[in-house]
């Protein structure tokens, strides 16, 4: 299915917009710091007259033309590829937040060899495990990250789940008992392929994705038959409508929190809908003996 955006929405932002944004964002990082800060003096008896690095000083740390980084700062209309920002960056200590904002703002994908780790910081997993709905966190090529003991009862999380069944793709596809677990599988499958276009498009041609493309492509023709369709959905919630295997039918609304400094991360909550007595069956499952939990769910 694809999304199409809403006739009102506002435009897109133009070029000159961006370089504006991109000049104005890397001063203000540039006037933040000192030299000594960098490893650099502040000149043999030279008087500084504004604060900050100067640009040439950003240049030399970035290892670019002054010339190059000028025209940069003065919104010139020249290209900007992505090593030379993972340089500046680097140059103008940047932290994760601020390095995915200057590859934005340039026009360029994150790529992978400078984006954080698949790593839960604690805050988020303090987060998760303090949420009563279940959640977990889902990576780039949404492997389940971490979870909390809700969504181990409801989607079958356990603590020793190997690597192919931490992947959501293939436990839909590759593990045929998963297919009875969902009211639709049809329509559930086509859905999560769509989504997972969408969130895989920053990082297709990296050689983890095309790995479990390609994999998934070989394995399952169902699988094989969506991807071609090149259907893209990127709206964050949804509904996941399913038969548990202890409590029937239950259905949950979705939705998904993206983490500005994890690139490609995101926190996936879920809450119990009135439809079919969801809510208390839920807390049922929930009041059962620990060792039910991640048995045989429903994820």
């Amino acid at each position: 299915m694809t999304v199409l955006q809403p006739s009102d929405a506002a435009p897109p932002a133009s070029p000159l917009d961006r370089r504006r944004e991109l000049a104005e964002f890397l001063r203000s990082r540039r006037l933040r710091l000192r030299p000594e800060q960098v490893g650099l003096t502040a000149g043999l008896g030279s008087r500084r007259r504004t604060p900050g690095l100067r640009r040439e000083e950003v240049a030399l740390l970035a290892e670019t033309s002054t010339t190059w980084y000028t025209w940069l700062e003065q919104r010139r209309d020249i290209r900007v590829s992505a090593p030379l920002l993972d340089r500046l960056a680097r140059a103008l200590r940047l932290d994760a937040g601020e390095r995915l904002h200057l590859f934005v703002l340039a026009g360029q994908p994150l790529p992978l060899s400078t984006a954080p780790s698949e790593q839960v910081s604690a805050a988020t997993e303090r987060f998760v495990q303090g949420l009563t709905q279940p959640a977990y966190v889902l990576g780039r090529r949404w492997d389940y990250l971490t979870w909390n003991p809700a969504a181990a009862r409801v989607f079958g999380l356990g603590p020793d789940l190997a690597p192919d069944e931490r992947n959501v793709l293939r436990r839909l596809f590759l593990d045929p008992g998963r297919r009875l677990l969902y009211t639709d599988w049809a329509c559930a499958a086509a859905g999560m392929v769509a989504r997972f276009r969408s969130d895989i498009a920053p990082y297709i041609g990296e050689p983890w994705s095309a790995a479990l493309i390609e994999d998934l492509n070989a394995r399952s023709p169902e699988f094989r038959r969506l991807w071609a369709r090149h259907d893209v959905w990127s709206n964050p919630g949804g509904l996941k409508d399913f038969q548990h295997p202890q409590m029937g039918r239950m259905t949950f609304e979705h939705l998904v929190l993206r983490l500005p400094d994890a690139p490609g991360l995101g926190i996936v909550v879920y809450t119990a809908l009135p439809e079919w007595d969801t809510p208390a069956k839920f807390a049922r499952l929930m009041a059962r003996p620990t060792v039910d939990a991640g048995a045989s769910g429903a994820g």
